[in-house]
């Protein structure tokens, strides 16, 4: 029983990391994918995007943003959806001194310097619309 478990919860953890493609966003939203353009549905089919889709051939092309940016410009209302990954920094951090250690309560507990690696928030790809419609984006490389 306690191996079944294992394997079943190992199994979640894997299923819930696995990245969304194009393919399993319009599987769960058929009617959106059907409503679209011939053209926009062979876009989406690709994960690309071109000028003048609607929100919703992005959202199956590359998903929901992480965040959405509202405003103006030239009298048209704008609106811009960032894509937000993250990606590594390497860093030495300094550790040690006297605190609470293993000698007791102020004891010594160790002095050095370290690589680390932390992780920092990165926009990797951003849409802008014009008038609800696609007017430009970018994607890093």
């Amino acid at each position: 029983m306690k191996r079944i478990f294992t394997a079943l919860l190992a199994s979640l953890v894997f299923v819930s990391c696995a990245p969304t493609t194009p393919q399993t966003r319009i599987a769960k939203n058929p009617q959106q994918f059907a409503a679209l353009s011939k053209k926009d549905q062979s876009y989406v089919l690709q994960g690309q995007l071109t000028r003048g889709m609607t929100r919703d051939a992005v959202a199956l092309a590359w998903g929901y943003p992480s965040q959405r940016f509202e405003g103006f410009k030239e009298s048209k209302k704008m609106e811009r959806w960032d894509y937000i990954g993250t990606r590594p920094v390497y860093v030495t951090n300094y550790y040690g001194g006297y605190g609470y250690g293993p000698y007791g309560r102020f004891g010594y507990s160790g002095f050095g310097f370290g690589p680390d690696i932390a992780y920092v928030p990165d926009r990797y790809a951003s849409v802008w619309f014009a008038d609800d419609r696609v007017d430009a984006w970018e994607r890093g490389r």
